[in-house]
């Protein structure tokens, strides 16, 4: 288990890499050239700058979050061409600078969606809360004035030049249903996995969050019945996925552990994190801690170490604790916090090998 944590930059983020060096395990920084527009393509000299300064700090820069998918892909018109172009060239550029994994998703208009980005919890933290009922009775534009509010910082995924086009989107969208974005994903796919293998990266899919269709457009990374249509477009070694625990986990019909048994060999990256399902449908994030939320943490872990699992891991959304201010999810002590829980799950279940094979 190779532990990561995901960082948006030295303009964008709260935390610093001194700070993320004092985190005992980890190993690499997930990264990302945040500022730039989504369909352009990343530069030599752009991620030769970004990496050498992680790597300055003792970290790898082995996994990209993410290379973002431009809506004409997923749209499917006459500008698709020209933006699977520029995602190729992407790829090889940063295969020359040692980047094994590329972290991307396929989801319509919104690549996440909360109601709330710090809802006061028990503890006295506050932390990211998806209401069902609101987002089913809510205008696109109000929640994207409530996501623009919530933070002085970018948020990936929010990008403001797509949000501008909120109404040309949606109308875009009345003609693609989940058939068609399987259409255009394999297509797309069938472009760049022929270029990703030969240049040794895997593409890792990201599950749609949450992991069912809102405001009517088309979800289709939502369960495990994905994952086997995905592999039925290709079983290229680069056709991969991004097993997120508290993505996918939110829909409590995904057991996040059978998933994790059948998949992780195909999953080179895992958000691993927890969340809190209530019976409407509503869900909170929580700590990382198995016994905060409804995902079985613990189990997933010892999974993932039954298969000897040599993937990419890292934290998700944390809670904002401590009167920290920070990005929504992002901040430093609650994930820090979660990779300590998952260390020493991990460390448990190596020693617990360990006195199996000596008995």
């Amino acid at each position: 288990m190779n532990i990561t944590f995901r960082w948006y930059g030295r303009d964008n983020d709260t935390v610093t890499m001194e700070h993320i060096k004092q985190i005992p395990n980890v190993k690499g920084i997930v990264w990302a050239l945040h500022q730039k527009p989504v369909g352009e393509v990343w530069e030599k000299d752009e991620i030769k700058e970004e990496v050498e300064y992680i790597q300055s700090h003792g970290f790898h820069t082995d996994v990209v979050e993410s290379v973002n998918v431009h809506e004409s892909i997923k749209l499917g018109n006459s500008e698709r061409d020209r933006y699977i172009e520029n995602y190729k060239q992407t790829i090889r550029n940063l295969s020359e600078f040692g980047v094994k994994v590329i972290c991307y998703n396929f989801m319509p208009v919104f690549d996440w969606t909360r109601t709330d980005m710090y809802r006061p919890l028990e503890d006295g933290s506050t932390a990211l809360f998806f209401e069902k009922a609101k987002v089913e009775n809510l205008d696109p534009e109000e929640l994207i004035r409530t996501v623009a509010e919530s933070s002085d910082l970018t948020l990936p995924g929010w990008e403001p030049e797509k949000m501008a086009r909120i109404k040309e989107l949606f109308e875009a969208y009345k003609e693609v249903d989940e058939e068609k974005l399987w259409d255009n994903l394999k297509i797309f796919l069938d472009e760049i996995l022929p270029v990703a293998e030969a240049h040794g990266i895997q593409m890792a899919i990201h599950p749609d969050d949450p992991p069912w269709s809102i405001f009517g457009l088309p979800r289709i990374i939502t369960g495990a019945e994905s994952y086997e249509r995905l592999r039925a477009i290709s079983d290229s070694p680069a056709n991969g996925i991004t097993m997120c625990t508290g993505s996918m986990g939110a829909n409590p019909a995904n057991d996040m552990v059978n998933i994790a048994r059948k998949y992780a060999n195909i999953a080179p990256f895992s958000h691993i994190r927890n969340v809190k399902i209530f019976d409407n449908g509503d869900f909170v994030e929580t700590s990382h801690l198995t016994t905060d939320g409804s995902i079985n943490v613990q189990g997933v872990v010892e999974e993932l170490h039954k298969q000897d699992y040599k993937g990419y891991v890292r934290p998700d959304h944390g809670r904002h604790i401590w009167g920290e201010q920070c990005r929504p999810g992002y901040g430093l002590y609650d994930r820090a916090l979660g990779i300590m829980y998952l260390n020493g799950l991990w460390d448990a279940y190596v020693t617990a090998a360990k006195k199996e094979v000596e008995v």
